[in-house]
Parts: C-alpha cells; sequence; structure tokens
C-alpha cells in the first residue's frame, strides 16, 4: 500500500473520532473562539470593513457661455399700407384705366371726373369775389365823407354854445346845432356798417372760390403714396358716386412681419430689437422691430409685434407666412446633450451632477433653446460636473464612480 493512502486514511479515521467520540469538546473549543471573535469585532470596525458600492456613471465637465436668447414668433407679411381710394364727387370717368400690377408713385392721377358746369362755377365765384373787392373803397369814401361831416356839426355846435351862454345865439340855434351833430355820428357809424359789410362780401366771394377750386381739384383723384395697385382703376365712362372706388394701392416698400408674442414671453422682446426672419419659400431677411402692442388680445392673450424690414425689389408680397426669431437680452447657458435631461420625483426637469465626494446631486434647470449640438439650460452654477450617461440608475446622496469625457465626444 502507497504511503499516501496511508496517510489520508489515518487522517480521516482522527476526524472521524473527534467528529464522533469527542463531539462535545470539538463544539465547546468552537464557541469559545467565536465568542472571542464576537468580543473582538464592533459594529463600527464591522460597518468600516464593509466595500462601499460604487455606481458606474459617464459625466461632463461643462463651462457656462454667454448666448444670445431669442423668441420665436410665427406670422405673416403684411403691406406697410394699403388703402382703397375713392372718389369725393359725382361725375363721369375721362380718362383711361391704369390695370392692377403696375406701379404708381404720390401724386400720379388715377381717375380724372369731367368737370361738367364746374368750371363756370368758379367763374361765377370770381366775378362775385371782383364785385365785393370793388365795393371796397366806395364803402371807405362813405366813411371818410361821415367822419368829416361830423367833424363839421361838432365845431358848429361848440360855436352855437359859446355864443349862447354870451348871449349871442338863440337856443333855437343850440338845439339845431346838437341835432346836427347827431345825424353825423349816425352818418359815420351807418358807414363802417356799409365798409364791414364789404369786407364780409369778399370774404363770403372769397370762400365760394375757394369751395369751386376744391371742387375742381376733386375730379383728380391722385395716388396719396407710391405703391403698386391691386385693382384696375375706374373704367372710363363709369359714373362715380361719393364714395366709390376708384382703385385699390398697397405700399410694400418697407414691409411689414406680423407676429403675436404669449404673455410669457412679451417681456423679452424690446422696441428696435434686431430680427431675423424665414420666409416659407426659404428665403431670409432681417429687420427691427417697430411696435410691440400694449394691449392684449382678448382672445388668445397675446400682443402684437411687428417687424420692418426693406423690400426694395418688392419681391415680398402680402400675406406670406414667415417665422421671425426675435434676438433679446443675452445670458449664461450650458450646450448639453439633450439625453442629459431627467425628471425628480416632483416632476421637475432637472439634470443630475457629481458634487463633493462624488455625490449625486439633482440640479433644476430652465430649457432655453434647442439646437442641432443639444440644449442650452440656465440655471446651473458656472462650472458643473454634469452626469450624461447613468443618471437615470442614481439619486440624490448616492456616491458614484465618475468617468468624465470631452465635450466633443
Amino acid at each position: 500500500m502507497r504511503p499516501i493512502s496511508l496517510i489520508t486514511a489515518g487522517l480521516v479515521s482522527a476526524f472521524l473520532f473527534f467528529l464522533v467520540i469527542e463531539r462535545e469538546a470539538l463544539l465547546g473549543i468552537a464557541g469559545a473562539s467565536e465568542g472571542d471573535a464576537a468580543t473582538e469585532i464592533t459594529p463600527e470596525v464591522e460597518a468600516a470593513s464593509k466595500p462601499v458600492h460604487k455606481v458606474k456613471v459617464v459625466a461632463l465637465k461643462s463651462t457656462a457661455q454667454n448666448i444670445e436668447n431669442a423668441v420665436l414668433l410665427r406670422g405673416q407679411t403684411e403691406a406697410a399700407r394699403q388703402l382703397e381710394v375713392r372718389s369725393e364727387t359725382n361725375g363721369l370717368v375721362i380718362s383711361e384705366p391704369i390695370r392692377k400690377g403696375a406701379f404708381v408713385e404720390e401724386g400720379t392721377l388715377l381717375c380724372e371726373i369731367d368737370p361738367g358746369t364746374r368750371a363756370a362755377d368758379k367763374t361765377d365765384a370770381d366775378a362775385i369775389l371782383l364785385r365785393a373787392q370793388a365795393g371796397v373803397p366806395e364803402a371807405e369814401a362813405r366813411v371818410a365823407e361821415a367822419e368829416a361831416r361830423l367833424n363839421e356839426a361838432e365845431i358848429n355846435d361848440r360855436a352855437a354854445r359859446r355864443l349862447s351862454e354870451g348871449g349871442f345865439a338863440s337856443e333855437t340855434r343850440v338845439a339845431s346845432a346838437r341835432a346836427a351833430l347827431e345825424s353825423a355820428h349816425a352818418a359815420v357809424e351807418s358807414a363802417n356798417a356799409s365798409l364791414s359789410a364789404a369786407y364780409s362780401s369778399i370774404k363770403s366771394a372769397e370762400a365760394r372760390v375757394a369751395s369751386a377750386e376744391k371742387e375742381l381739384e376733386r375730379l383728380n383723384i391722385k395716388a396719396p403714396f407710391s405703391g403698386l395697385l391691386e385693382t384696375d382703376t375706374a373704367e372710363l365712362g363709369s359714373l362715380l358716386q361719393p364714395g366709390s372706388a376708384c382703385a385699390t394701392i398697397v405700399q410694400l416698400d418697407p414691409i411689414k412681419l406680423v407676429g403675436f408674442v404669449p404673455e410669457t414671453e412679451v417681456d423679452k422682446i424690446q422696441l428696435s430689437a434686431n430680427a431675423m426672419a424665414r420666409l416659407a419659400s426659404g428665403r431670409e431677411v432681417g429687420g427691427q422691430v417697430s411696435f410691440l402692442s400694449r394691449s392684449a388680445d382678448p382672445t388668445t392673450r397675446t400682443f402684437r409685434v411687428e417687424v420692418t424690414v426693406p423690400n426694395k425689389d418688392l419681391s415680398i408680397r402680402d400675406g406670406q407666412t414667415v417665422e421671425i426669431v426675435v434676438a433679446s437680452e443675452g445670458s449664461l447657458a450650458h450646450l448639453l446633450p439633450q439625453s442629459a435631461l431627467t425628471l425628480n420625483d416632483h416632476g421637475d426637469l432637472g439634470v443630475r451632477l457629481v458634487g463633493d465626494d462624488d455625490i449625486v446631486v439633482f440640479n433644476e434647470v430652465q430649457l432655453l433653446r434647442d439646437g442641432v449640438d443639444g440644449v442650452w439650460l440656465a440655471g446651473l452654477p458656472d462650472e458643473a460636473s454634469v452626469i450624461t450617461s447613468g443618471q437615470e440608475f442614481v439619486t440624490d446622496g448616492v456616491h458614484v464612480e465618475v468617468t468624465f469625457k470631452e465635450a466633443a465626444q
């Protein structure tokens, strides 16, 4: 028999002997050893010796950047001015029509109306004015004559009273001189009244002349501003009445871009702020905010915003759909991947940060802008370590094992 087999057999026999025959002694030795170990290992020592489990996460070291904020609006283009030119008088149109689509300058004749007897009315008004003006010298001469007679009557009255005081004139002569004086006063007042009437006649005649001239001016309906005709002008031979339409004209240079901003963002827009816009065709144009309503629409609770854009070639039409971006005051923000966003137990939007001692902290954020490279977020510290992978598996207070990556990765 081999020696190894003999040794193995001996060890097994000894083990069985102690297990069966000396079982109580063996248990006593084991219990004493366990009691000694229990007295030597305290709970603090046991907790310190227990290894801490750390969750592995990937984080990005981000630094805040100064970005320009913007307010996005959707709306449409609108002509700077649009007017339906109407007639102020009645008569037949004697001018050839101008076809729609034509560009007209300010003062261009759109419709000419037959003058009829209006020229004769103007001539009659001029004649009346001349007669009124001719009556003024005669009235002035009468005033001068009456004043001279008044002066003579005053002298005769003084002389009669002095002679009467000396006993050289009778009371009859004094009374006659007084009557002549009163009559002279009345004649002066009458002459002045005639002169005032002559001046009034002149003013009345001048008003008739001005009315006749205005009526002649109304015969020529002209463009009040430069623009494009949206309709044909009134056809030759058509009868116009006061209020009848001659033509519709629109001014497209400059043109307005009109949008509506919600009340939550209206304070971000300022007058004269720069704005960019994109038409439905893809064309981009730039301008400035020229109007911001102070009164909200009662139905939508939005405020009207107008952006004025140059349109020299008149290529932008009235009523086109447009997307407007209005620049607002800049702010500090972090550019992070959209996957870094998460929600806490209360449903607040935020990100999870790696804090001191590699402990997870939730930070609520505000979403400023969404782009191809990621999302711009506000509400974070100027420098932050943001968990971008594994944030859904950790909560506040959890220790993590962090692997940092570069922003471009």
